[in-house]
Order: structure tokens, then C-alpha cells, then sequence
């Protein structure tokens, strides 16, 4: 069947291109219409009445609230934590080469502005802030290179451009290693990164105990979560495309006498994102005061839904990126009063010192669209009573302790708006004490005496392939397991996503994952788990025909023998990832030694380092060795090598001083991910010899 909306669109052109020939439709569709950033209206009446009413912040801070809710907002990234050496090192060249070169010479006073700012607030140093823009990328050869540096490392998975207020939310869960976590609303993923890396961050295993399931909505948003988490190559990650109303409890059995309950979750909800005016401009022209009002029923829903997923002792945080008190305190309050007491909110004022914030509001007042005020829902005309709620007046007074919710003002701190609340799960739900551990909310929920059918939720999107996981009597088991020498390893972990035909990836998960994976394809939609580990490489001098991949090294080098191993001293391994592929003859004797008898294929390049050890997949060829990774990876490995890598960045300068070096016509603006821009020679075809 044929995609209506492609026919419609086609339909529409045809209509108007006849209107053209016949000079009724002057429009042409060539034209950009748009308005310059500049001259985009930033300005509400309803918007500035409605919240000065609900006093989010003091009368002397108002205007500077106003006029820095005007304003751009700053770029902000993050230096990965996966890896605690890596991250330091990163960290290192960050601070010592190019912050060095920003602060350099002489700056006019909008430059002075733009000097890198670190969050003092963010763990060990690794998160960061700057105002940049176009024009300083043009202007100056620092700020050039910088941008070059963040492209290729974002790009790579070692640094993360995220907002600033973004990253508090993970922080605050607190995540360990054995944690089973759940990010409820997931897309686009960066904070489901935090989650990942904070998994990795204090384990002393490759492949940690617990587990990150990261779940939306929206089908094509699902694959942006996708994109996310594979920049970070874990195996503990599984996205599911579900309503985070009524998720189902997963089975970690066949037989379902098992249920998964999840340590932390992420509810960072839907909401009307006025808190992102500075980075998102035209919601001033949109914003209304009654779209609060038509988030609220499904926010508390997602909440409330959270909590039943939650194990007692376990925390949750709830977030909005807005300053509504009816998407925020209003929604906490009116779970607080249905958890009766099961539910505590837990102050996070003192958790990220350095980060200033204000105390969640505990009286706020309810308008409709037309921004009629109302104090009590007795006071609530009938015509609104569908969207006017008893539920998001404020309380008398505040038992619940709703100033232990934490909001983030952007004159503050030079950032966007945001709410957070913590809670933790001190006991059962009152709901949850009267039906079996089995009874799934998805079929039918009690919930004080009144069952509820949720609507047959519509398939959606495209159709996965299946998760088929392996087994020892797979006919491409044993030849992967004889070369590459395999001990001890969990076979059932490895899946393809191929019923028929020949295998072309092989993926790796956690066993946590595995049972996830396996006793739930028919309850909910997976989209994404496991991280590449083998590929079909048929080679008819290669013994096996499934190479390694660097993705899934990490998790699976400690079950791999040392026939498939080539120890490097620094500088050859220095001289391979500056090039293509090098001569054997070109290395140390002792390592001409070893490659004698060592076999063509694929093959783990080792540099031990006390301090910082490094594997990457390699493949040896009759006379040839070289590294397979890409051309980020190499980058990234030879600066953290100490290796000036700056021949190998597109640098516009230099052309302009008439020195080598292709111009650069992008444009491209932080905030943009495209490829690095390397060496030709680093962008070549993956291909085996």
C-alpha cells in the first residue's frame, strides 16, 4: 500500500502547479519565507500576566527573569563517564589545548562572554558550558577547532551535547552499576545516555549486573534512542515503543512467576516546555495558558504508572521542562494524596552543590485559556469542566512537603527552566496490597474498587524483525568459537535479528537483557537491544567468517583466547592508526616474529598500560596489519595517545593563508552532528584484504 501522506503531498503539488500555469497562484514554492532568527517574536502578553501571578520567582528578579528568558541559550556538553581514565584524559586535553587557545590573546568584550564555564555542579568536572555561535566559529581559528574536536568526539560517544538543565534529572537518581532502570519517556536519549554511562561509570565488569530499558511513545522517535545508545556500544540497553500509561510488567520467565521491578526510573514527562523559550523561540507565539491544563491528566498518569513499576525502596524522579505548577507540583501533589502515604518526596536542595534553585511552589492558582482565574473548582464554569480538574487546585495546606521540589530559573545560572521533585517508594500502593503480583495493569487495574479496559492500542510504525538468540547447536557457533578461542561463553546472550538466510550481525546483551528480550516480544515492542559484536566477513583466507567488531570488543574480550592477540608497543600502535594499513615489515622485530604463524583474519590489537590499556579490533592480512575501526575512533584513540591530530582536521584558515588544508563550507553550527571531516585516507572502505 502506498503511503497516503506521500500521495497527498504529490496530489497538492500537481493542484498547484496547474494554478501556476494559470497565474491563480502567485506563490513560489522556491522562496524562503522563513523570518531571521533576530526578528522572531519573543514576547506573550498572557504568557508574562500568567506567570506573574503565580509568582514563580520575587518581584525584584521579574524583569532580569524576563529579559534572560529572551535570550539565546548557551551551548552546554557533557565529557562522557563510561570510562573514568578515558574521561580524565578528555578532560585533560579539553582544559590544557583548546580552552587554553580560547583564552588566548586579546578578546572584545562579546568574546569574553563566550569563555568556557564549567557547571559546578556536575560531577568531576565533566560537564561544560559556553555561548558560541556561527560567527565565532567563522572568526576564529580557536573556536574552530574546538568545534571540530566536539563534532568528532560527540560523534564517537566520548562527549554528549546536551542543555544544561537536562542533565540534572539522571544525576539525581543516583545509579549503580546492579541498578534495573527505567527512563519511561525516553527520546531523543540524552538523558538515557546518563543513565548508560552511569551504569558503566563505578562497575568493575564490562558488562554490569543491571540494565537501562529506554522507552517512548512515538515510533519514529524510538530510533533516535537508537542512535543514542549506540554511540555508547552497551549491551545492557533494551528500547521499547510502548504508552508509558499502561507499560506492562515484564516476565523474566517463561512461565511468568517473575515480574520485573525496576530500582530507579526517569519520569521526565510531557509537557508544554515553556521552560525552553530560550532555545525553542516559537513557543511565545504558541504558548496558551490551558495547555497545562491538557497535560495534566496524562502526566500523572505516567507518574502514577511509574510508581506501580517501581520496587519499595526503590526512586523515582519526576521532571517537566516547564514552569507550570499545574504540569508540576500539581501533578505530585494529586499522587501524593492517592499514594496515601507509601510515597515520600525526598529533598534533592543539597544533592548537586553549587547548582542554585529555588523551593517547589506549594499555592499556585488555575486559569482556563482565556486566563479566568479561579480559586476553588466549585468557582469552575461547566464548559470547562472537562479541563479544568479538581485534582490541580493546590492543597490548603502543604502536608506533602511540595517545597522539597526543586525548580531551575534561567537568570540563575544562565540556563533554561526546569522542575524536578525525587520520590522514593516506602511501601506498596494502597492499590497494589489488593491484587496478586501477576495481574497485569495492562488487561484490566483496580484501583479503588473501579476496574478499567484500557483501548486495544494500534500497531504502529514499522515492523521488527525478530530477536532470534542463539544456541550451542548453531551451525555458526562452533567455527567462531574454535578461532577465536571462546571460553566459558554465554552463547544464549548472542542474538541475530534473521529467521531465514545467513547471519550478517550477531549482537551481544546482558543476561538481564536476555530474559527481558525473550519472554516479552509479544507483550511489548522492542525496538533495539544488543550491540555488534561479530559480522559475516566471507573471506577464503579467513578461517572463520565473522570478524569482530570494536562495538562489542568491550563485553566480550575477557572470554576471547590469546590466539587472536597481538600485543603493540605504543608507537606501533601509534604508527597503525595513523595509516590505512601498514607494511609488517615495518613494525618491531619481535612483533615480526609473532605475525609469522599468526594467520590472516580478524584479531585484538593490544597495548598494555598500567594506566591506560587499550583493545582494538585489527585484521591482519597476508603482509598487511591494520586497525578496523573508523575514522572517529582513530582520532579519538590517537589524542588521548597525545598525538597532535590537527593534520587531519578540515581547517579553513589555513587555507585562507594559502597553506594546505580543504575549506570548509559547512556552516555548520554546534549543535549539529554531522560526520567528522578527515583525511580521505580515513574514510576509506572497511574492506578486508
Amino acid at each position: 500500500m502506498g503511503n497516503r501522506r506521500h500521495a497527498g503531498s504529490n496530489a497538492s503539488f500537481a493542484k498547484r502547479r496547474r494554478k501556476m500555469k494559470e497565474g491563480l497562484d502567485t506563490k513560489n514554492p522556491n522562496e524562503d519565507n522563513r523570518s531571521s532568527y533576530e526578528t522572531t517574536i519573543r514576547d506573550n502578553e498572557k504568557f508574562v500576566q500568567y506567570y506573574k501571578m503565580q509568582n514563580i520567582c520575587s518581584e525584584d528578579e521579574w524583569n532580569t527573569f524576563l529579559e534572560v528568558l529572551k535570550t539565546d541559550l548557551p551551548t552546554s556538553f557533557r565529557i562522557t563517564a563510561s570510562c573514568d581514565v578515558e574521561a580524565k584524559i578528555l578532560l585533560k586535553l579539553v582544559e590544557g589545548v583548546f580552552f587554553t587557545d580560547l583564552l588566548k590573546g586579546e578578546l572584545n568584550d562579546e568574546q569574553k562572554n563566550s569563555k568556557p564555564f564549567c557547571l559546578p555542579w556536575y560531577p568531576q568536572r565533566l560537564g561544560w558550558q559556553l555561548k558560541i555561535t556561527r560567527k565565532d566559529i567563522r572568526g576564529s581559528e580557536a573556536y574552530y577547532r574546538l568545534h571540530n574536536f566536539l563534532i568528532s568526539e560527540t560523534g564517537n560517544g566520548n562527549i554528549s551535547r546536551q542543555e544544561t538543565v537536562s542533565m540534572i534529572p539522571p544525576l539525581l537518581l543516583d545509579v549503580q552499576p546492579s541498578d534495573k532502570v527505567l527512563d519511561m519517556c525516553a527520546a531523543p536519549g540524552s538523558k538515557t545516555a546518563q543513565l548508560i554511562e552511569a551504569l558503566y561509570s563505578g562497575s568493575t565488569s564490562s558488562v554490569p549486573d543491571g540494565l537501562i530499558m529506554a522507552n517512548d511513545v512515538h515510533n519514529a522517535r524510538c530510533y533516535m534512542l537508537v542512535h543514542q545508545a549506540k554511540r555508547l556500544n552497551s549491551a545492557n540497553v533494551v528500547i521499547t515503543n510502548h504508552d508509558a500509561t499502561v507499560l506492562p510488567v515484564m516476565n523474566l520467565d517463561e512461565n511468568g512467576d517473575t515480574m520485573l521491578k525496576f530500582d530507579k526510573i526517569l519520569c521526565d514527562a510531557p509537557c508544554s516546555g515553556d521552560g525552553t523559550l530560550r532555545k525553542n523561540a516559537d513557543i511565545w507565539t504558541k504558548w496558551s495558558p490551558g495547555n497545562a491544563n491538557n497535560l495534566h491528566g496524562i502526566q500523572f498518569r505516567i507518574l502514577k504508572r511509574g510508581l506501580e513499576l517501581l520496587n519499595v525502596g526503590g526512586r523515582l524522579v519526576y521532571s517537566t521542562c516547564s514552569f507550570n505548577p499545574v504540569e508540576n507540583e500539581a501533578v505530585v501533589q494529586r499522587m501524593m494524596t492517592e499514594a496515601q502515604g507509601s510515597v515520600v518526596i525526598i529533598s534533592a536542595h543539597d544533592k548537586l552543590p553549587g547548582l542554585k534553585i529555588v523551593n517547589g511552589l506549594s499555592k499556585w492558582i488555575v486559569v482556563s485559556k482565556d486566563l479566568d482565574v479561579y480559586k476553588t473548582f466549585e468557582e469552575v464554569p461547566e464548559k470547562w469542566n472537562t479541563q479544568i480538574r479538581p485534582q490541580m487546585f493546590p492543597p490548603k495546606e502543604d502536608i506533602y512537603n511540595l517545597d522539597k521540589c526543586i525548580r531551575i530559573l534561567p537568570h540563575h545560572q544562565d540556563t533554561g527552566g526546569f522542575f524536578v521533585t525525587l520520590m522514593e517508594k516506602i511501601k506498596p500502593l494502597p492499590w497494589e496490597t489488593c491484587i496478586k503480583q501477576t495481574d497485569e495493569v495492562v488487561d484490566e487495574v483496580k484501583v479503588n474498587n473501579y476496574k478499567r479496559k484500557p483501548k486495544k492500542r494500534r500497531y504502529q510504525g514499522y515492523k521488527e524483525d525478530p530477536f532470534i538468540f542463539l544456541t550451542v547447536d548453531d551451525p555458526v557457533w562452533p567455527e567462531i568459537r574454535d578461532f577465536y578461542e571462546l571460553n566459558n561463553f554465554p552463547i544464549e546472550c548472542l542474538l541475530t535479528r534473521c529467521s531465514v538466510g545467513k547471519k550478517k550481525n550477531i549482537y551481544y546483551t546482558s543476561t538481564s537483557v536476555k530474559d527481558i528480550v525473550k519472554n516479552n516480544q509479544d507483550r511489548v515492542k522492542i525496538i533495539n537491544t544488543g550491540v555488534k559484536t561479530f559480522v559475516r566477513c566471507d573471506n577464503k583466507s579467513m578461517e572463520c567468517n565473522f570478524r569482530l567488531a570494536q562495538e562489542g570488543l568491550a563485553g566480550i574480550s575477557s572470554f576471547i583466547g590469546q590466539k587472536r592477540r597481538l600485543q603493540l608497543t605504543r608507537t606501533e600502535l601509534i604508527t597503525v592508526l595513523k595509516n590505512p594499513t601498514i607494511q609488517v615489515t615495518s613494525l618491531d622485530q619481535a612483533t615480526k616474529d609473532i605475525l609469522d604463524n599468526f594467520g590472516v583474519g580478524s584479531c585484538i590489537l593490544n597495548m598494555v598500560d598500567k594506566d591506560f590499556p587499550i583493545e582494538l579490533v585489527g585484521w591482519k592480512g597476508f603482509s598487511t596489519l591494520k586497525a578496523y575501526v573508523n575514522g572517529e575512533c582513530r582520532l579519538h584513540y590517537l589524542r588521548l595517545l597525545g598525538v597532535d591530530v590537527s593534520e587531519f582536521d578540515v581547517n579553513k584558515f589555513k587555507k585562507e593563508n594559502n597553506e594546505d588544508g580543504p575549506e570548509d563550507k559547512s556552516g555548520i553550527c554546534l549543535d549539529e552532528v554531522p560526520e567528522v571531516q578527515i583525511k580521505e585516507e580515513f574514510i576509506q572502505s572497511e574492506k578486508s584484504e
